[in-house]
């Protein structure tokens, strides 16, 4: 058995004997070498599309995600949701005064008081919800509007915080804490409940406000200096409170340590930005109490309403959504409707490539593959 040695130079048209440096006077050759990866002779794999294959994915698809996108419209339309504007836009408005005369710089709180009619009783916990409209959260400077080494409790930043709050950094050359646009602009308007039962009094309807927060943001990513144990004393002197702020950090909530300052649930929700100009922040929590009795009943409520909050400088519009969820979250028919779209899609193709292929393929299958 003879051994025969292989030299790619050879094959390109060098001889064997030719130095590989090259003396004077050799061109040294432009082709790449003669490996498997620079003459593209990798293995490879390349599907061949029939209708034996594709036909069938099709088809497939298009009995998978139906069902699905008809499960995922049907559980979204399950879930009920209630939402009142109380803007005070138009003249009949209750919150019409105060919408007129809320500014920032106004120290006289404004309320006022909406009635509604729920029609069908809300089962299960119900999430209470403000909404704002027209206002961009997600502009750059606004985001990046903030001190997270401060908001974690960091005596440094605290004395010192980052420049990306400019303009809310400082007063008078007292640093702000919280600093930044997003602090700032903290949701400030007071939400009340009532039910108005068959004799026409009013009954408080009793809103959580505890864990309406993430975990994360909750016990990590904020946090007080030097512990809960005396606020007053760890921000009073020292710090400004907010330019648009009516009271400091310390007193976000008073009457409950685990819930005032950097760890105050309602400022948290408010640091964590929306992506979109329309969007909501979940205010309350409205929990079950007996499984006999739905938690909100249908009838005439009232919604008592702090007005503190102005959004008629930048055309925006306030509002409150009372909402239960399932296990695939709040109502959003979107991915019902999207699934839905897709499957169809797919299956009217397949239909249609179907008949196509009945209709006009008289080929011999063994001629579609060469030899």
């Amino acid at each position: 058995m003879m051994a025969s040695s292989y030299n790619a130079k050879e094959e390109d048209g060098h001889p064997s004997g030719a130095s590989g440096h090259g003396g004077p006077g050799v061109v040294k050759s432009k082709k790449p070498d003669n490996t498997a990866f620079k003459q593209q002779r990798l293995p490879a794999w390349q599907p061949i599309l029939t209708a034996g294959t594709v036909l069938p994915a099709f088809f497939v698809i298009g009995l998978i995600f139906i069902p699905i996108g008809i499960g995922l419209f049907v559980t979204s339309n399950n879930i009920k949701e209630f939402e009142i504007d109380y803007t005070g836009v138009d003249m009949d408005s209750p919150c019409y005064t105060c919408a007129k005369n809320s500014s920032w710089n106004n120290t006289t709180p404004c309320t006022c008081s909406v009635d509604f009619t729920l029609e069908q009783p809300f089962e299960s916990n119900v999430f209470m919800y403000y909404g704002l409209s027209n206002f961009y959260q997600n502009h750059r400077r606004y985001v990046k509007s903030r001190d997270d080494s401060q908001l974690n409790g960091g005596r440094s930043a605290l004395m010192e915080p980052s420049k990306e709050c400019e303009p809310y950094r400082k007063t008078d050359g007292v640093p702000i804490a919280p600093c930044g646009a997003i602090a700032n602009s903290l949701f400030n308007d007071t939400l009340e409940l009532f039910h108005i039962d068959s004799n026409g009094s009013r009954n408080a309807v009793p809103l959580v406000k505890k864990g309406i927060a993430w975990w994360t943001d909750k016990h990590v990513k904020f946090r007080n200096p030097g512990g809960n144990n005396n606020l007053t004393l760890a921000f009073q002197g020292d710090f400004s409170k907010p330019v648009n702020w009516r009271k400091p950090v310390y007193e976000l909530d008073p009457s409950d340590p685990e819930n005032n300052g950097f760890i105050n649930e309602d400022f948290i929700v408010w640091m964590r930005t929306a992506a979109l100009p329309t969007f909501r922040k979940l205010y309350r929590i409205i929990q079950k109490k007996s499984s006999t009795t739905p938690t909100l009943p249908s009838g005439k409520y009232t919604l008592d309403i702090t007005y503190n909050y102005p959004v008629l400088s930048f055309d925006g519009r306030k509002r409150m959504i009372l909402s239960t969820i399932s296990w695939m979250g709040g109502k959003n028919p979107f991915l019902g409707i999207a699934y839905i779209t897709v499957g169809s899609i797919c299956f009217f193709l397949g239909v249609v490539l179907l008949i196509i292929h009945y209709k006009y393929d008289t080929r011999n299958n063994s001629a579609d593959i060469p030899n």
